[in-house]
């Protein structure tokens, strides 16, 4: 299927869900659970019937012997689950209109979890019997009909980015509370590219409907040994119960193996996190209030470096003490859970960048514990409920450079998707991404990245209107936008984009630190805002002086052109009014 294909589908059964919805008795915030269940029940049924053979050749072989076993446990360990009869999609389609459905559908869910730990009390049931209305009763039948049209024959992985675009549809469908449980895909993506992930261990204590681990999972599928199974073992808490099944389903339909506690993580650590991961992801809501101080203050998760603290007391009798807002605990949360080698992302809002007070004192520490790795700006209306930029945090416990921090402005660097949604194309992405690698002295990186676009470009067609094929000046643009940054192919500090900027103390004699040097973080009052270290650029046209000159001598032809045709029409028009009235 190409990507075209896949659009149009995606596009078509979104078109026809909500379209439907707006016959169905749900309320538009209560309507994504049962459309993801249907999505995940024909995604099951379609990764089943392809082991089926298999599972059932291996039951009739073994069938009244001693080596004997229930057809479940055989469908558990070639599939990963089993579908009894009554879960199959086709025998609920075709279910005749005197039969319950929804009860029916309720049903297949429920043996789908008999057999299924990871999904126990996870699947939407009774939520069913509210998708018909009066005025249609034929709705969850309709839908049923509608998911029949994902291909059986297409890839499982493509039942994954389907579930994840009705994820982010939903989100914009629902504003700001759509945005708590998903992250667009492609930032998610380019913070694994920049992370690159190998195997381990994940936390993400703010997971939503599991995104960060999805997109991991890719990544390392990607780039692994051929032959070598994936070692990734995820571990998420999310406070919201809805949002928890939506990522177990998200997990499984993914093949991701991982845990989801339902849980608040200001107050709960459940995995016991300090110290214990290799990664660390999340998109966590920014500037929460209302955080009880007595709560976190005396967690090694939250205090290693400092726990942030209001100025004053609040002077309302029996108030709890709070913290100013949350982004701080979150920031440390994700410093304190990695192991010696272990490696962060989050994103954060831009003021946490800058704050003063406390958080000025905790991020001082931070940077002067070298843990910080990597700081990037990203372009503005990248989210669904966060229209002002937001700033990726990147954390390396096992980084060389320990006094340096590499800041990216990548807040021209999109693709716009509408008026008021934007994302990361795959190039955008991989352009970013080698950033990192040249940094980290990576260059064969950056050498494979080129080649690999030139074999594009070599291949690609002069002009294309096809969505999936990139004409050759698409190609030609990416390959010059590289070797115009890094013509030598080696890592470069690039005015407006990137610069590696250092603490930059300076010791007297006795080695009392008495100054910080010129631009360097600590002249920038430990700020860890990248559009202060890395400038401005003006952008140069990229003509020589004649060429400059002889499009200036076009343009003043053309003018003259204009003024001449205006004098001529004005003549035109003068002469036209005098012989009317003439004629008076």
């Amino acid at each position: 299927m190409t990507n075209k294909q896949l659009k149009n589908l995606k596009d078509r059964l979104w078109t026809t869900a909500d379209l439907l919805r707006a016959n169905s008795g749900l309320k538009s915030t209560e309507y994504a659970e049962p459309i993801l269940g249907l999505i995940f029940l024909r995604f099951a049924d379609v990764k089943y019937s392809k082991f089926e053979s298999e599972i059932k050749a291996e039951f009739d072989s073994t069938k009244g012997t001693r080596m004997e076993r229930p057809i479940h446990e055989i469908a558990i360990e070639k599939c990963g689950f089993y579908l009894p009869e009554e879960a199959r999609y086709d025998w609920l389609l075709n279910l005749p209109e005197s039969e319950d459905l929804a009860k029916k559908v309720k049903e297949a869910m429920e043996a789908i979890e008999q057999y299924t730990a990871e999904l126990e009390d996870t699947l939407p049931k009774d939520i069913y019997y509210s998708v018909n209305s009066e005025d249609d009763p034929l709705v969850l039948a309709k839908l049923l009909k509608n998911f029949k049209d994902i291909p059986a024959d297409v890839e499982l992985d493509i039942f994954g980015e389907i579930y994840e675009y009705f994820l982010g549809e939903f989100a914009l469908a629902e504003g700001q509370g759509g945005g708590e449980f998903f992250t667009p895909a492609s930032v998610v993506r380019y913070m694994v590219e920049v992370l690159a992930p190998t195997e381990g261990r994940i936390l993400d204590p703010a997971c939503g409907s599991g995104g960060m681990f999805v997109q991991t999972a890719h990544y390392i599928e990607k780039h692994k040994a051929q032959g070598k199974q994936i070692n990734l073992r995820a571990y998420g808490v999310e406070k919201t119960g809805a949002t928890v099944r939506l990522a177990k389903m998200n997990l499984v339909l993914n093949n991701v193996r991982g845990t989801i506690t339902h849980a608040n993580s200001y107050y709960r650590d459940p995995y016991d996190s300090f110290g214990n991961f290799d990664y660390v992801m999340a998109n966590p809501p920014f500037n929460v209030d209302g955080v009880e101080l007595d709560q976190v203050k005396d967690q090694p998760r939250f205090n290693t470096y400092g726990v942030p603290q209001n100025k004053t007391k609040s002077k309302k009798k029996d108030a709890k003490e709070t913290v100013p807002n949350g982004n701080y605990l979150w920031i440390n949360q994700f410093a304190t859970a990695l192991n010696d080698t272990g490696r962060a992302a989050l994103v954060m809002a831009n003021s946490a960048s800058d704050a003063g007070n406390s958080e000025k004192d905790i991020r001082i520490k931070l940077i002067e514990s070298g843990i910080i790795s990597q700081m990037v700006t990203l372009p503005s209306n990248m989210f669904t409920s966060v229209t002002l930029p937001a700033t990726l945090w990147f954390f390396d416990k096992a980084k060389v450079k320990k006094d340096e921090i590499l800041f990216i402005d990548a807040r021209n660097i999109f693709t716009q998707i509408d008026r008021a949604h934007r994302k990361f194309s795959d190039e955008q992405i991989r352009n970013l991404g080698i950033i990192t690698r040249l940094y980290e002295g990576k260059t064969e990186e950056f050498e494979a990245l080129l080649a690999d676009y030139h074999a594009k470009l070599a291949n690609a067609p002069e002009l294309s209107d096809a969505e999936d094929i990139m004409p050759k000046n698409y190609w030609q643009s990416n390959i010059a936008w590289l070797t115009e940054r890094f013509p030598e192919g080696k890592y470069r500090d690039v005015v407006g984009l990137c610069k590696a900027a250092t603490i930059g103390k300076i010791y007297d004699d006795k080695g009392k630190v008495v100054g910080y040097e010129d631009d360097s973080i600590g002249d920038q009052d430990f700020s860890l805002n990248p559009g202060r270290y890395v400038g401005a650029v003006i952008e140069d046209d990229g003509l020589t002086q004649e060429e400059f000159k002889e499009r200036m001598m076009a343009y003043y032809t053309v003018l003259s052109e204009l003024n001449a045709d205006a004098r001529n029409l004005e003549k035109s028009i003068a002469q036209n009014l005098q012989e009317l009235f003439e004629k008076k």
